[in-house]
């Protein structure tokens, strides 16, 4: 499809937050015109893409006329109008990947019961319309604690997900409907991102290994290749790759799971797009997975995915008792370490735990990365003036 790329060839990405502003730049390799859709005018992406369109992407309106100004339609998150989309699929509007399947991952009890009628490993659940009638079960003895609940719609980084794990945390309990899942003991949480185009080429890349911030959920630190036996990282690359053939999607799905304490692989949750989990591959991997996106939606081949060198990467996060204006400490001392790439995303204010950048190091092995990890952590803040 090489005549899609041309330097009048428009994309419009829906939402410019850091995910939309790293496939913007990705896009500008190409000679692609970029057009961003964001309620923020100074989102990340609206200092890098062609054009800014500010409108709300949970809007119908905002969402159907950005789709009329853009030659295809992508999105670096799920919260969009899905109704905008399929009047504008049922137009004729190329859009990658299919609203179809997005109308599936909005809904997290969707997700659960594809897993479950397509024998995808997952965690036991049971869905509620309500925090009471979540009480009632609790109450009854039919619901045992320690569960995980997440409202099935909303969510992300860690919103929108209560961690019940005593009596004292059912005060947590969310409003809402939810999916109610088993706590499960954990022994590792992977990510596995693969791709596919238009013609069924399918390409993964390698299993990395995520480690969370306890309180809010968030990824704290990332490790690729994942220190996982050969035999899981093989399964849980099947079961990714099997994922998205079966959904026929065109982009990028990123598939998180589980490792169970008997070494069970099962899946977490999965997302259509970019992933967080996906940021060192701008520079360990020899495709990053912005440019697989664009391979993949524009129907190219796919780019190679195999590790130039082992990494570790790690959120910049807003330290917790500052908000406000963004100041970054450390950025010197941390640049003086080879193998010590800073990517901050041009979000003006902070507050605790706000995602504010990342942070890849590269080095001959892991354990190495790992120290020098260490080290920028130490080193690196996200403060407020």
């Amino acid at each position: 499809m090489e005549q899609l790329v041309t330097s009048e060839f428009k994309l419009g990405i829906i939402a410019g937050g850091q995910l939309g502003k790293l496939l913007a730049l990705a896009a500008s390799n190409w000679d692609v015109k970029t057009y961003i859709l964001d309620n923020d005018e100074h989102c990340p992406a609206s200092t890098v893409c062609t054009k800014f369109v500010k409108g709300n992407p949970t809007d119908f309106n905002s969402v159907y006329q950005f789709g009329k100004m853009v030659d295809m339609l992508t999105f670096e998150m799920e919260n969009i109008n899905i109704d905008a989309l399929l009047k504008l699929k049922e137009e004729g509007k190329i859009i990658n990947p299919d609203p179809d399947i997005l109308k599936i991952v909005q809904d997290k009890g969707l997700q659960k019961e594809l897993y479950k009628n397509n024998n995808i490993p997952t965690s036991p659940y049971n869905i509620f319309e309500s925090k009471d009638e979540i009480l009632k079960k609790i109450e009854s003895g039919s619901l045992k604690i320690p569960f995980v609940q997440k409202l099935r719609k909303g969510g992300y980084d860690g919103r929108g997900v209560a961690v019940i794990r005593n009596s004292e945390d059912i005060q947590k309990l969310l409003d809402g409907p939810s999916v109610v899942e088993n706590y499960v003991d954990v022994q590792k949480e992977i990510s596995v991102i693969v791709a596919r185009n238009k013609n069924g080429e399918v390409k993964s890349f390698p299993v990395v290994e995520m480690e969370f911030n306890k309180d809010k959920h968030l990824v704290e630190e990332l490790i690729c290749p994942a220190s996982i036996e050969e035999n899981i990282a093989e399964r849980a690359t099947e079961i990714a790759c099997n994922l998205i053939s079966d959904f026929k999607l065109c982009g990028l799905l990123a598939v998180e799971m589980f490792i169970d304490n008997e070494n069970n692989l099962l899946v977490n949750e999965i997302a259509p797009r970019p992933h967080n989990s996906g940021h060192h591959t701008i520079e360990s991997i020899i495709t990053s997975q912005y440019e697989q996106m664009l391979r993949a939606i524009f129907n190219f081949p796919l780019g190679d995915t195999h590790i130039k060198k082992p990494s570790v990467m790690l959120n910049l996060l807003g330290e917790p008792g500052f908000e406000g204006k963004v100041k970054y400490e450390g950025l010197t001392e941390c640049m003086k370490i080879d193998g010590v790439k800073i990517h901050l995303y041009g979000k003006k204010f902070t507050k605790p735990y706000r995602k504010m950048g990342h942070i890849t190091i590269l080095a001959s092995s892991i354990d190495e990365a790992k120290l020098k990890a260490e080290i920028v952590k130490q080193n690196i803040k996200v403060k407020s003036w």
